[in-house]
């Protein structure tokens, strides 16, 4: 084991998106960095961006929907450092589908990497971190963990469950000089788009939420953030003196939460109730401030 006056930090779902931009923003403030990664083979971008800065990505392979695989990587991890200050849970999958239509294997999918492998991280974390009376966690949670997107039954549904966990965290590990930010990004520049296109609509009957889904999907893509400017953000969340609990951010993120906090859930249910396409998009528009470029 090795010993270092270098903050550590360790960074989930670190080969692209928002997970290489963090761990990249961090390497370049100074921390060692530990980048958990389901294939070194494919992590090839990563350490070249990494070469291109000048700095070190420790690269750990790990599966966060595995305890076995999860229990092995940590070992890893402390067999060459005793602390870790901060932990940022980004790994994550998508999960397109109405209720109806969501099979629930779709379900376990998305609460297993989503919420479970970040509780798995947590386990491991959190033991060194109260030790030491002192660390960050950041909990990469989303937008339609504020607001039921669309047409995204499994992914929004374990992005609410991954808000009430963090939540619940943030109280329980503040006697022992720990912090927990929330990051709620809207769209980010991310392969998890391309990854995210497939939805079930086997009965046809929900045409309209699935149009209006790839319809905010097309929006997004093009207007999305930069994962370097999310990256920024969670150096900040970490750094600052004045921290809060979450932050909204990236393409639509703070619109959409402060227009749903806006809204009564009875002109929540409403808008989506109507049959017509543009008086949707028009409705979306007014609520959130976010042209989807259809109205």
């Amino acid at each position: 084991m090795t010993s270092s006056t270098s903050p550590v930090a360790v960074v989930t779902g670190a080969n692209s998106g928002i997970g290489r931009a963090a761990a990249l923003q961090l390497a370049q403030q100074g921390y060692r960095v530990f980048g958990i990664v389901r294939s070194i083979e494919k992590a090839a971008k990563l350490q070249a961006r990494a070469h291109d800065l000048g700095v070190v990505i420790e690269l750990i392979e790990l599966d966060v929907a595995s305890d076995s695989s999860v229990q092995l990587g940590f070992n890893d991890i402390f067999r060459t450092t005793d602390r870790i200050d901060v932990l940022v849970n980004n790994a994550g999958i998508g999960g397109n589908g109405v209720v109806e239509e969501s099979t629930p294997q779709m379900f376990h999918d998305a609460f297993n990497v989503n919420v479970v492998g970040a509780v798995r991280c947590l386990q491991h974390v959190l033991p060194k971190m109260r030790a030491q009376r002192s660390g960050t966690i950041v909990n990469i949670t989303s937008v339609v963990g504020k607001l039921a997107a669309l047409a995204q039954a499994p992914y929004v549904a374990s992005k609410w469950a991954f808000e009430g966990l963090s939540e619940e965290l943030a109280q329980e590990v503040a006697p022992f000089g720990i912090r927990v930010a929330i990051i709620e990004p809207g769209v980010t520049k991310s392969s998890i788009f391309a990854k995210n296109i497939d939805a079930p609509n086997q009965t046809g009957a929900y045409d309209s939420h699935y149009r209006r889904m790839f319809a905010f999907y097309a929006a997004g893509i093009v207007n999305a953030t930069p994962a370097e400017e999310v990256g920024a953000l969670i150096h900040h969340a970490i750094t600052t003196d004045t921290p809060q609990l979450r932050y909204a951010c990236s393409w639509g993120g703070p619109e959409i939460v402060a227009g749903r906090a806006r809204l009564t859930d009875s002109d929540w249910v409403t808008m989506a109730a109507t049959d017509d396409d543009s008086e949707y998009y028009a409705a979306f528009k007014s609520a959130y401030g976010v042209d989807l470029g259809k109205s």
